[in-house]
């Protein structure tokens, strides 16, 4: 969640809600936002880590202020805890940004349904559950000019051929139609809160290290086959997407390293 937006740029939106980490993308989004002036809570399983991001920028002296929340977002009773708790101490939320994201080595006709499953939890469930429960916040206030960002991935509009990548994309491809879903569903209720996509290619982070942590060697060939994408890539996306005016309805940001081939 992000509260006191620089309002010449976000239109007075004062309360934002995202699930970030102290690295990758979630990490330079926050700070970006934090560096404009904005309040923002944070949520991940580690929060020791946004503790750590926290401190950075208020020694870096940006304006604004990030706030760690503990939340699993693989459990829903945790993000409703959640957003509870973010309705008691600030109010509600303005502008939801949907960044978790896992994948797991589960092919389609060898994977584990353990991983698959956690893969649904996290990339699918977890960002439909963040997604009602921020617009709930919304219309309770009255609010009608909030944001609704899913941070998907170019897997989410091809499929790359890799059976490791299979059911990952397959989520990410839900992520798509649930944006576009949740775009039509805001359009149907008569409200000018908007939903956008971002769908980055090759972004250099943890994230390949994680998803190949069992062979490191691969994870790191996939960052030096190209010039890669850097998170701060796809923060700059979202701030551009943030400051777009409000009759300005942006659907799916498609960016990729210059280099990507597909």
């Amino acid at each position: 969640m992000f509260e006191g937006c620089f309002k010449s740029v976000w239109r007075g939106v004062d309360h934002f809600l995202a699930p970030v980490t102290s690295v990758g993308i979630g990490a330079a989004v926050t700070r970006a936002l934090v560096q404009q002036g904005m309040r923002v809570v944070g949520c991940a399983r580690n929060v020791d880590k946004i503790e750590k991001l926290a401190a950075e920028c208020q020694s870096a002296g940006f304006s604004g202020t990030l706030i760690p929340y503990k939340c699993d977002l693989s459990n829903e009773e945790e993000i409703l805890s959640m957003f509870s708790a973010i309705k008691t101490l600030h109010k509600g939320v303005d502008v939801c940004i949907n960044n978790a994201g896992l994948a797991h080595n589960e092919p389609l006709l060898s994977g584990k349904t353990e991983g698959w499953r956690n893969m649904i939890d996290v990339n699918v469930l977890a960002l439909s559950i963040c997604t009602r429960e921020a617009y709930k916040s919304m219309r309770e206030r009255d609010v009608d000019d909030g944001h609704i960002i899913n941070i998907n991935s170019m897997g989410g509009h091809r499929l790359v051929p890799s059976a490791d990548e299979h059911f990952y994309c397959a989520t990410k491809y839900a992520v798509t139609a649930l944006t576009e879903g949740i775009r039509q569903e805001l359009r149907e209720q008569r409200t000018h809160i908007r939903a956008t996509c971002i769908s980055p290619g090759i972004v250099e982070t943890e994230f390949a290290f994680r998803h190949h942590n069992s062979d490191p060697e691969k994870a790191a060939a996939a960052y030096e086959s190209i010039k890669c994408l850097k998170a701060d890539d796809v923060a700059n996306a979202v701030t551009f997407v943030l400051s777009s005016p409000p009759h300005v309805q942006i659907g799916d940001v498609q960016m990729r390293p210059v280099e990507q081939v597909l």
